[in-house]
């Protein structure tokens, strides 16, 4: 049993497991992102539908966080500033999460707008998806390791700047 244990351990802190998670959901948020910058105003929309932000900041933040994810999630996939990033996907998964479980205590029928204004109403799968890349973004904050361009980048600096 206890071997089971330290295998499981083992694996769950894997730099392979984050490197795989991290290429994983830099691809997620940068697709999510695309259509929603694209077409800010249907996500205005969606955003309104919440009933959480108020109605003078919903085109703000309309606007401002699809680039939040395309950026974060392209600094994964690249592997520069991975932890910053991971924290900042973090930071959305926990305020999805939060929107989410209201609008669903809420009963309110939308979709969640994560990838298309055209979803197919949420239910209690689609927390439990964001609550699973939540898991998944904080094993990436944590164990991640592999293939980071900037390490390769400050290592060249450091050899060519003078004693």
């Amino acid at each position: 049993m206890r071997r089971m244990a330290d295998m499981l351990r083992r694996f769950i802190t894997s730099p392979r497991l984050a490197l795989a998670l991290r290429l994983y959901l830099g691809g997620v948020f940068i697709y999510a992102s695309l259509y929603k910058i694209n077409y800010a105003g249907e996500f205005a929309e969606t955003i309104a539908s919440y009933q959480l932000v108020p109605y003078w900041g919903v085109n703000g933040l309309a606007v401002f966080m699809p680039w939040l994810e395309f950026i974060a999630g392209s600094l994964l996939v690249v592997g520069i500033r991975s932890k910053a990033a991971a924290g900042i996907i973090v930071g959305l998964l926990v305020v999805f999460t939060i929107a989410i479980g209201s609008a669903l205590a809420r009963d309110l029928p939308m979709g969640c707008g994560c990838f298309h204004s055209l979803e197919e109403p949420m239910d209690w799968t689609t927390l439990v998806r964001d609550i699973v890349w939540l898991a998944m973004s904080i094993q990436v904050y944590c164990y991640d390791s592999l293939l980071q361009l900037d390490r390769h980048l400050v290592a060249g600096l450091r050899r060519r700047m003078p004693a």
